[in-house]
């Protein structure tokens, strides 16, 4: 996956190796909130438990059992479909003793409160995670203290990581290929490559569509493969016509891939400047922490000591027309891996469903309470990271 190629922070440091996510209990997560409910309002905030399930499964569930539309339901942010997660969901006109009453498979309601509006997407501070790696190598703890000992003090490398790119890892490279206005390339990798699938039948599926063989794919494609299926059966209607096959894809899949052609580039900035994540450098858009508003750096020597402190941050790009462009040796680091892609900044700002509206994304993160255990041959790892950030950019680094 695309992670494994990118450089770490603490290359020097050896790997703890393990397993990681054997059971659900393996992998914690609660979301920090934004604030608590005020109790009163129309509103009730529900801190919810799922297991083995994605937030939008939960979210289904949870509307079936009130009777509600999904759409009336608010949550702050997406949570990871394996494993324990809490997180606190909006239900409008529900009283909370009702909620508390409901009994839904792989769904608990830990507790419920008025409030006076729905929860929006971004509305946490972060999330807290507890996460235990079995079969780990002998001296685990230590190099994993020392990994976390540096991570506190020049931060966390803010990698999106491979669950940003889809199973195969190629969601970037679709996102890239549509912006090109490279319809063909853009099914071709949509498609993908028989050895980023473990599924056999998904494997013969896409060597028949790479061997033009359509209606033997067609049949071969496993059914999951919503998207493939649509696109195979509109080149059999109308062969070679890739445009039309491109109108196949779901909008809200379309702004995925774009979305993930964003995140690839965001990552190559910070692989090409991760010798230097805790620096500044002449031109940076720098980020403060607290709010996340975002300035030009003039004087480099003037905003290192804020930088040490862990008060500001270099950002690099997510790239979009209204994007705060940076200067000087900033700008031509940016630049370089535009080259590299294949891309130009203008590509973002296109019409038909491409214009991104970008923004700046702090290059490395804190990593809040960080606490290293050991119970035999498993880790035990306890931090919380605040929104937008991944665990695995903290697990790259310990396990390597």
């Amino acid at each position: 996956m695309i992670t494994t190629a990118y450089p770490f922070l603490t290359v020097e440091i050896p790997g703890s190796g393990g397993i990681f996510k054997e059971s659900a209990e393996d992998f914690e997560v609660n979301e920090l909130p934004l604030y608590a409910p005020c109790g009163s309002g129309e509103h009730t905030y529900a801190l919810v438990e799922k297991r083995g399930m994605t937030t939008l499964e939960m979210l289904r569930r949870l509307a079936r059992g009130v009777n509600l539309p999904e759409r009336e339901l608010g949550y702050a942010g997406m949570k990871d479909a394996r494993g324990v997660t809490r997180q606190t969901v909006s239900i409008p006109r529900i009283p909370p003793e009702e909620l508390l009453k409901l009994e839904i498979p792989g769904v608990r309601i830990l507790s419920a409160e008025r409030h006076i509006n729905k929860l929006r997407l971004g509305h946490l501070s972060g999330n807290r995670f507890r996460i235990r790696l079995r079969q780990v190598k002998e001296g685990a703890s230590q190099s994993a203290q020392a990994v976390v000992d540096i991570l506190a003090r020049r931060g966390v490398p803010n990698y999106f990581g491979e669950q940003r790119y889809g199973s195969q890892g190629n969601s970037g490279l679709v996102g890239r290929r549509l912006l090109q206005g490279d319809d063909e390339g853009a099914i071709r990798a949509i498609i993908g490559n028989p050895e980023g699938v473990r599924d056999e039948r998904w494997q013969q599926g896409i060597a028949a569509f790479i061997r033009g063989e359509l209606a033997e794919s067609l049949e071969l494609l496993p059914g999951s493969c919503r998207t493939e299926r649509e696109i195979v059966r509109s080149l059999l209607r109308r062969p070679g016509d890739w445009q039309r096959a491109v109108k196949c894809i779901h909008p809200r899949l379309f702004s995925l891939y774009l979305s993930a052609s964003q995140s690839e580039l965001f990552d190559r900035v910070v692989a090409a400047r991760i010798g230097e994540i805790d620096a500044i450098l002449p031109g940076d858009i720098a980020c403060k922490h607290a709010n996340a508003a975002c300035f030009l750096v003039e004087e480099t020597e003037e905003a290192m000591p804020r930088v040490a402190a862990f008060e500001i941050s270099a950002t690099g790009p997510m790239f979009g027309r209204k994007m705060l462009r940076p200067q000087g040796v900033a700008a031509a680091v940016e630049a370089r891996i535009l080259e590299e892609a294949g891309l130009t900044a203008e590509l973002f700002s296109r019409d038909g469903g491409l214009r991104l509206e970008g923004e700046r994304r702090p290059l490395r993160v804190p990593i809040h309470d960080p606490v290293v255990s050991q119970e035999r041959d498993c880790l035990l790892l306890e931090f919380a990271l605040p929104k937008g950030a991944y665990a695995t950019s903290v697990l790259r680094e310990i396990v390597k």
